[in-house]
């Protein structure tokens, strides 16, 4: 893979569709539909995948595509692929509440190599680059030209006072009984796959997911957090969070700052 060409064409493809994005958010109306699986869907998802979806597969004819939004790229078998979830966060979109991101990865050997999180009703844009490291880039996000990129790192985590980021729409019981196993000095909710990139940037130190998921969903925030240090494992046993299973479904998950002393379920 060309990883300077992969890197430029992820990031122009997050900050069009995006743009897309947008565009619908700010509309007076728009039209939710529910999926098979009773999941809301819009036209921004939809929008955004289609753009997406072309310009990957014009990019890189020769790497397998797997995303949210086409139910037949689901029965994909590969060891590399590119994945996407063209709006993670579809219920925050719904309410307004600005907690969504686009997600594009890059998948090799069922490990998260590169990603890309925009998240375009906040302004923050989180991408791991060419040498695998991950950014942060601030100012105007010009989608010609690269702006200031700040390299962001993971925490030192406190184990006796940790700062935990949990999910926003799914939090339960479980969530909060697994939190409680460690000594927590702040909590913060967030939505979509910003919680990855507030571990990565040290803005929190673990973020815990007793729920489900699907590997679209985790895939480029897991890419960004791994580029800034961090480690994203199984609930259950602690071994690494593995993508191209044959569902792309995900077990429960942590996604940490290496230094806390992880508890079992």
């Amino acid at each position: 893979m060309d990883f300077d060409k992969l890197t430029e064409v992820m990031r122009r493809l997050s900050l069009e569709a995006g743009d897309i994005i947008m565009e619908i958010y700010g509309a007076d109306d728009f039209e939710v539909k529910s999926k098979c699986d009773d999941s809301p869907v819009t036209a921004a998802d939809e929008a955004a995948d289609a753009h997406i979806s072309a310009g990957l597969r014009a990019a890189f004819p020769d790497v397998a595509l797997v995303t949210e939004e086409q139910a037949d790229s689901h029965t994909v078998t590969a060891n590399t692929f590119l994945i996407v979830d063209p709006l993670d966060g579809t219920k925050e979109f719904i309410h307004r509440r600005g907690d969504f991101t686009v997600n594009i990865a890059y998948v090799e050997d069922g490990a998260p190599q590169r990603g890309v999180v925009y998240a375009p009703a906040k302004g923050r844009l989180f991408y791991t680059n060419a040498a695998g490291a991950s950014v942060e880039e601030v100012g105007d996000l010009d989608k010609a030209t690269v702006g200031t990129t700040i390299p962001i790192s993971v925490s030192t985590p406190d184990n006796t006072g940790l700062m935990v980021v949990a999910s926003k729409s799914h939090r339960d019981q479980a969530t909060d009984d697994y939190i409680n196993k460690y000594a927590v000095n702040d909590m913060k909710s967030a939505g979509s796959s910003l919680k990855f990139c507030l571990v990565a940037t040290g803005e929190a130190d673990i973020y815990p997911r007793v729920g489900r998921t699907m590997e679209w969903d985790t895939a480029a925030g897991h890419a960004v957090l791994t580029g800034a240090g961090g480690h994203v494992v199984r609930f259950d046993d602690h071994t690494t969070l593995t993508y191209g299973k044959d569902d792309f479904a995900n077990p429960f998950f942590i996604a940490y700052a290496p230094g806390i002393d992880l508890k079992l379920p």
